[in-house]
């Protein structure tokens, strides 16, 4: 596959390299998002009081940049870049995070995208309806459930399912040409540890550690009779660079592999898809945990439409999620998440979203020697404009 990926990538930038002219190179335009929610959660934890109660009412917002832009040579050569920046910054610096940054090219013969995005067991992944994106979509966004650093024993793991093992590491993808409603993707990721820049020489083979990333996924896109039909499927492999039989950490024991398939069918204003995604985190060892359980993700979600408002519902299953200490030994911990709302569209691109979601945690590592569920209770109130 790496040969493949390498070939194909090499023709692409062959082709660019090819004589041709544009009357304008490529200028950036300016795009981006702002998101803000009022957030009311109860979380039945347990707590332990000497790290006090869960936050009940707080505000979630997140405001990202957009730089894209693109031409086409006279060679009939797209050539584009895409530059993404969480403006808010993070926790750790008051400085915006460059999240993406990547370049591409395409034309009759497909796509080839090279930097820090997505790859193909992402871009081409089919999720389930649901009640707002950005709450119990394929790639969360906002996490209402909040909880002090050791006290609500609440997983912190956001509860989604994108397929996005190699996250923004830089990567080149190769993504085919749509023929009969079909697209393919391919992505080889150099190291799954190290982010490139403008220095070479990263440090390979590393003990218990993982390293190159390997992606394949298929997506379909049809309509039969009065029902659309999205179809997708996708696998991912890591490899593990070595090991040393000295576990003292979440290190893995062997290569990583995940896949996932999902199915959207929508018949006139309704919608209804199922997603099922199964990660094995490389049979990860920790000192003070057993193996780590497979994480198992099931999703079905249902909408309806009707003029400006969209309806929805969702329901997910995770069964292996991740504790609160962020252990790698999950065995028995199990999450289910049920969420209705709404979204109201009030303008180009601007949308109220409303939602509740109920969310059940079993056999979750509590207080010290013990196990125990935790619910929690989640309304979600806010507005999302693009720009």
């Amino acid at each position: 596959m790496k040969k493949l990926l390498m070939t194909t990538a090499a023709c692409g930038l062959v082709f660019a390299a090819a004589p041709a002219s544009a009357a304008d190179g490529v200028k950036l335009d300016l795009g981006g998002y702002f998101q803000g929610y009022g957030v009311y959660t109860d979380i039945d934890d347990d707590g332990n009081a000497a790290n006090g109660e869960a936050r009940e009412l707080d505000i979630i917002r997140t405001t990202e940049i957009y730089f894209t832009g693109e031409t086409t040579l006279d060679s009939g050569l797209t050539v584009g870049a895409h530059i993404e920046m969480e403006a808010d910054g993070n926790r750790n610096t008051a400085d915006g995070v460059i999240e993406e940054s990547y370049v591409y090219f395409s034309g009759g013969w497909g796509r080839v995208n090279f930097g820090a995005e997505d790859g193909a067991g992402f871009l081409l992944q089919v999720a389930a309806p649901s009640a707002d994106a950005n709450v119990d979509g394929i790639r969360v966004i906002v996490n209402p459930i909040n909880a002090p650093a050791a006290g609500a024993n609440v997983p912190t793991d956001t509860l989604d399912y994108d397929m996005d093992l190699a996250a923004y590491d830089d990567k080149i993808t190769y993504l085919s040409p749509i023929l009969n409603g079909f697209q393919v993707g391919l992505s080889y990721v150099p190291d799954v540890q190290d982010a490139s820049n403008e220095l070479a020489g990263n440090t390979d083979d590393v003990v218990n550690d993982f390293g190159s990333a390997y992606e394949a996924a298929l997506r379909y896109e049809g309509q039969f009779d009065n029902v659309g039909v999205k179809f997708g499927a996708g696998y991912t492999y890591v490899d593990v660079e070595g090991t040393d039989n000295t576990f003292t950490a979440a290190e893995p024991t062997d290569d990583r592999t995940a896949w996932n398939v999902g199915l959207d069918l929508d018949i006139g204003p309704f919608g209804i898809g199922v997603a099922y995604l199964e990660d094995d985190f490389g049979e990860t060892k920790n000192t003070a945990t057993a193996n780590r359980d497979d994480e198992e993700t099931f999703v079905v979600g249902a909408d309806y439409t009707t003029g400006p408002f969209k309806i929805g519902a969702s329901y997910m299953n995770v069964d292996g999620v991740q504790n609160v200490a962020g252990n790698t030994g999950n065995d028995g911990v199990e999450a289910d998440r049920y969420t209705g709302g709404v979204v109201y569209t009030y303008g180009p691109g601007m949308t109220f979203r409303g939602s509740v979601s109920y969310t059940e945690f079993e056999n979750v590592a509590g207080l010290p020697g013990t196990r125990q569920d935790v619910d929690a209770t989640s309304v979600l109130l806010g507005t999302m404009i693009k720009f």
